[in-house]
């Protein structure tokens, strides 16, 4: 018959390893938390898009951008939508906050770029379908 030397050792090996798992099940189901236009995409826009993208404001006179609701964002430009449900590097909204486009669309227009954060939370929230919620 075969008896363990060190079953202690053993179990807190295997608790630890559960500890440290499950932190990052945790990490990864926190991740997949849907993103809220109300809560998380409208506040960006809100800070870094309104001044020009509002009736009479430079960046609606020259692409017709609204961006004062979901419905107008979505609505798109005169020259076609800015955001493609569940396909954010495709987005033109995606382009232009990434400065992916020529200079002188790239927005915010003469600001700081975007963060990674800002950004990563208008691309998330368009890879999980741009809902209205």
């Amino acid at each position: 018959m075969t008896t363990w030397r060190y079953p202690r050792a053993l179990l807190r090996g295997a608790a630890y390893i559960a500890v440290f798992a499950g932190g990052f099940w945790t990490f990864g189901a926190a991740a997949q938390e849907a993103a809220s236009f109300k809560n998380d995409v409208f506040p960006i826009i809100e800070l870094r898009c309104l001044e020009c993208h509002v009736p009479g404001g430079s960046g609606y006179e020259a692409s017709g951008l609204d961006l004062r609701t979901y419905d107008s964002l979505m609505k798109g430009t005169k020259f076609g939508p800015v955001v493609i449900p569940r396909r954010a590097f495709e987005s033109n909204l995606i382009a232009v906050i990434d400065h992916r486009t020529a200079q002188e669309i790239r927005m915010p227009h003469n600001a700081k770029k975007m963060s990674k954060c800002e950004r990563f939370a208008i691309r998330a929230w368009i890879n999980q379908g741009a809902r209205d919620n």
